[in-house]
């Protein structure tokens, strides 16, 4: 069994090396043809003298290139702008596009080959580094056996340095993605193989990636919590929902010539659901457009009430969504590493309920210019002032750059935690108005703190056990991994009447007496 993980280990870090090595196996040559027909003929015009230098210039490494391409566009761009002829400056992104007509090499000419030896052969070494675990790691269930006794687990400098190269992948998919089109170019086949006249893009790539992460973690998972069919039921759960709805539906729909759509995603989560340009390209789609938008705005406004009554936000947040689904499976690992403190859960409550307040401003704003069609309000551009910054700080740097990239750092949920405004709407819903409930059997408790070890939300779920209460904190989302790895059965998930939901005993000595409202 052990020759047999430590081969997959060798394989999958193979492919892992592989794709890195990767952004550095093209060269990068722009012909003439190439850039005649990505830029625009008015463009021409003034980037000509530019591209003299560019044009037919061999360069070994992206970055160079992808500099070379910016720096004369920003050059003109710069000499419009100072002679103040507005009509001549170029908005167009042409780095991706370029730089993908240039790249020449191996990723180009074998890139099928490429893909199984990366993906296909890293999934098979994973699979068998993982399923051998069945056996080796003795009977089922979670014992508090030195988890933190791992670089990976106790911040140590694997966790680091996973974290360290999840933060550089994310700024560059976010915000430099021509200066990885070697790692775009490599998901081609699958985006061929789903809609053969589309080629892969960033955000493929990343959707690619995630549901990869998912899939192929979330075996891991069922491994590790085959004790719990409650476990196996809700990891199958995200795996699902991440890769039927999330990744291939949307994706057909764009080959059927319909709008890109995820179904699972909704507002405040989906910030850019009330954008104008979404709008119009849903009404404008016909009836299954007009659909998608009133799906929407239904899942949001009485969906959230009526699902979050009966199973609390666990039904959202650790069934169906992609960021609860990443943060299980390819985040379990780091779930231990969640501040428990009582300045965190303060900073906790704060920081995401200002940003579910931000979202609704923001949106107002949106909304306002949409429908007044006017781009100000209150004597400030809606745009300039509400949605880039709220694209920016949130939904780029809080939700991607930090809210993965800082798992081994704080760990699993981050972003669900601190900064995911839906979140905080389920959140409030659960803690006042819902049949969801964590009851705990104070007497049986052990004080073995694998509960709160183990919870991803830190919350100190030792404290309530110990004192027999109910746990119905607003940032709960269900997992039910405290349940799991609890030896004497003190915790239950329960749904059950709101009668009695907030019912909390009160120490009197060595014994606890429950006071009924």
């Amino acid at each position: 069994m052990k020759s047999i993980r430590y081969t997959g280990l060798l394989l999958f870090l193979f492919s892992f090396f592989l794709f890195l090595g990767l952004f550095f196996m093209s060269s990068y040559t722009l012909s003439e043809t190439d850039y005649r027909s990505i830029v625009k003929t008015e463009h021409q015009e003034v980037l000509d003298v530019k591209f003299e230098s560019i044009i037919d210039q061999t360069y070994s490494l992206s970055i160079p290139f992808v500099n070379a391409v910016n720096g004369a566009i920003d050059e003109v761009n710069t000499k419009m702008r100072a002679e103040q002829q507005w009509d001549k400056v170029i908005y167009d992104q042409y780095a991706s596009s370029l730089t993908r007509a240039a790249t020449k090499g191996l990723i180009k000419e074998q890139t099928t080959l490429l893909f199984i030896l990366v993906f296909v052969v890293g999934c098979a070494g994973a699979m068998m580094f993982i399923l051998p675990q069945v056996k080796l790691a003795g009977p089922a269930g979670i014992k508090n056996n030195g988890i933190y006794h791992n670089a990976l687990n106790n911040r140590g400098w694997v966790g680091i340095l996973i974290g360290a190269l999840l933060i550089i992948f994310y700024i560059l998919l976010y915000f430099y993605d021509a200066y990885i089109m070697n790692w775009i170019i490599l998901v081609d086949p699958v985006q061929k193989l789903i809609n053969p006249s589309a080629t892969a893009s960033q955000w493929f790539l990343y959707g690619f990636l995630y549901t990869f992460a998912v899939v192929v973690m979330g075996v891991r998972m069922i491994i590790k919590y085959r004790h719990s069919k409650y476990q196996i039921f809700r990891t199958l759960s995200v795996m699902f929902f991440q890769l039927a709805i999330a990744f291939l539906l949307p994706e057909i729909l764009v080959r059927l010539n319909q709008p890109y759509f995820d179904f699972k995603n909704m507002w405040p989560l989906d910030y850019d659901f009330f954008d104008a340009w979404h709008i119009n390209t849903l009404t404008s789609a016909g009836g299954l457009g007009i659909f998608m938008f009133a799906w929407g705005i239904t899942l949001f406004a009485v969906g959230v009430p009526v699902f979050v009554f009966f199973f609390g936000k666990r039904w959202y947040c650790s069934w169906v969504c992609g960021c609860g689904g990443l943060a299980e499976t390819a985040g379990d690992s780091f779930r231990q590493l969640s501040d428990k403190s009582l300045k965190a859960w303060q900073i906790e409550r704060y920081l995401v309920h200002g940003v579910l307040v931000f979202a609704v401003i923001m949106t107002g704003g949106v909304l306002y210019s949409f429908i007044t069609g006017s781009n100000t309000l209150l004597g400030l551009d809606t745009y300039t002032f509400l949605r880039k910054p709220y694209g920016f700080l949130i939904g780029s740097m809080f939700s991607g750059v930090i809210g993965t990239g800082f798992y081994p750092l704080m760990g699993n949920r981050v972003w669900c935690r601190f900064g995911c405004p839906l979140a905080a709407y389920l959140g409030l819903v659960q803690r006042f108005k819902s049949k969801f409930r964590i009851t705990t059997n104070g007497g049986q408790c052990i004080s073995c703190g694998n509960c709160s070890t183990y919870c991803e939300m830190g919350i100190d779920v030792r404290w309530y056990a110990q004192r027999g209460q109910n746990i119905i904190r607003s940032s709960c989302v269900g997992c039910g991994v405290c349940s799991s790895v609890c030896p004497r059965g003190v915790l239950n998930l329960e749904n059950r009447d709101e009668e009695g939901r907030f019912n909390e005993p009160i120490l009197i000595g060595n014994n606890s007496i429950k006071i009924e409202s």
